[in-house]
């Protein structure tokens, strides 16, 4: 039994992408926890639970994606209304750049052989 690759970014990709912007949107830019909340489409005790490492901690996003996750950020305090397009961005670019099939050999891997991803090693 296997999941599909799109249940494995609810449950860990999505999740980590938005730890890594509130990180950034708490810190670096300042914003409060429900500012963040809101931008992101999360109660402000989400934002508390990304930051204190209760929620979104079993993966690790590479550098490329930090980098891509900054800009978004960057983008997202501008104009917060580009949220949701700046994460589908990130996660178009995790796709692409195979992050996605990593989680997927790491938490699905069943599902590599029903699958047109390959995730490097």
């Amino acid at each position: 039994m296997y999941s599909l690759p799109q249940e494995i970014e609810v449950w860990y990709i999505i999740p980590a992408v938005r730890k890594e912007l509130a990180k950034l949107l708490t810190g670096k830019y300042e914003l409060s926890y429900e500012k963040a909340g809101m931008i992101l489409g999360i109660s402000k005790a989400a934002v508390s639970q990304y930051l204190s490492n209760k929620r979104a901690n079993k993966i690790k996003l590479n550098s490329d994606t930090k980098k891509e996750i900054g800009l978004s950020a960057k983008v997202i305090v501008k104009n917060p209304k580009l949220a949701v397009s700046e994460i589908q961005r990130i996660l178009k670019f995790m796709k692409d750049n195979k992050c996605s099939c990593n989680v997927c050999k790491k938490y699905n891997k069943e599902v590599l052989g029903y699958c047109n991803c390959e995730p490097s090693y």
